[in-house]
């Protein structure tokens, strides 16, 4: 019989983080656990104030399902991500936090690392950006020079950013990624296309509002920059709706329902002859470690949710000039050091 825990958590940043979409100081996360013997397996789901998910209410559905996640017999994790599927429909960001832990608690039952259990080859994998939020140019400046790295997300919420784009190449001539956030028109990023080239930004994410397909596939046709889908592609029966306005997809595990729906979607980009990037919901090294162990899946990662935090619940990831190294353990390979939460655990 498994056995349920779940942890909440209110994760300080480093700095502030700003997106197009507001502000936040702290990320919730809710970290669920299931264990079997003397073997625990842990998977994490932030809280997204846009998608109205809040860990609240993650925990209320977790008690009420209790009963009936505790019975199940975990032979195999596929299997348990479609029972949760039809147990908590619709719930992608609790679905994944289950997931994964299932996915860490099989993987140590089997006395591998996930990607050996996965079956994935260990090679060449790519590198992490760091994501600097929307600030003041000087701010955004200082958190460049504090963050040494070889590469960098940019976050921008207006055309007027470019300004700070050309401020921020100034100090650096490290690649850029520039995410939008759904934060500009059809005609806003078109004009501002040849100036991100010139900027080396090597890849732009959401540039439109996520139902905008039609524009999507205009601008794909004049772009000189890979376009990537974000909003446009949460889970996975919106991946072939993106194959003609964007060279590839950002996976989020949580937006699409944890590791089973993700390595799905993965296939059928790669079908479709689209890019994969699995990107970070400002999760801290449990979530992290679930991305890690899909690098050699990926084309580009963004997985730095545990460097943008003050603190960690987690240990298991090195982090080293973009380069993201597994401990070796087996599952995820974290050890959880998260404090005990009287009055949110069970």
């Amino acid at each position: 019989m498994l056995l349920l825990k779940h942890y909440s958590f209110e994760l300080a940043f480093e700095y502030p983080f700003t997106i197009s979409k507001g502000t936040k100081t702290h990320q919730p996360t809710l970290i669920t656990s299931l264990g079997l013997g003397n073997m625990i397996g842990y998977g994490e789901a932030p809280a997204i104030t846009y998608y109205n998910i809040t860990v609240p209410e993650m925990v209320a559905s977790l008690e009420e399902k209790r009963s009936m996640i505790e019975r199940y017999a975990l032979t195999d994790p596929h299997r348990f991500w479609h029972f949760l599927h039809h147990l908590i429909p619709g719930q992608h960001f609790l679905t994944a936090a289950l997931d994964i832990a299932a996915w860490d608690l099989f993987a140590q039952m089997r006395r591998q690392p996930l990607h050996q259990l996965l079956g994935i080859k260990w090679g060449p994998v790519p590198n992490t950006d760091y994501t600097i939020g929307i600030d003041t140019t000087a701010a955004m400046v200082a958190k460049m020079e504090a963050h040494p790295w070889p590469m960098y997300k940019i976050k921008a919420g207006s055309p007027d950013d470019i300004d700070t784009l050309r401020a921020l190449r100034a100090h650096t001539d490290v690649p850029f990624r520039v995410d939008a956030n759904e934060g500009w028109t059809f005609d806003e990023a078109k004009a501002l296309l040849p100036e991100l080239k010139k900027l080396n930004v090597t890849l732009l994410e959401q540039p439109l509002p996520a139902g905008e397909y039609d524009a999507m596939k205009e601008l794909k046709v004049i772009t000189p920059i890979p376009l990537f889908a974000d909003e446009s592609c949460r889970t996975e029966d919106e991946v072939k709706k993106c194959a003609d306005g964007f060279h590839g997809i950002n996976i989020k595990l949580t937006k699409c329902g944890g590791i089973t729906p993700a390595l799905r979607m993965i296939k059928e980009a790669r079908a479709l002859g689209m890019k994969v990037m699995m990107g970070s919901m400002n999760e801290s090294t449990v979530g992290s470690a679930a991305i890690a162990n899909l690098m050699p899946l990926l084309d580009e990662v963004d997985a730095d949710g545990p460097l943008l935090l003050k603190e960690d619940v987690a240990t298991g990831l090195k982090y080293d000039n973009g380069a993201i190294q597994l401990s070796g353990g087996n599952g995820l390979g974290v050890k959880f050091i998260g404090k005990y939460d009287v009055d949110n655990h069970k």
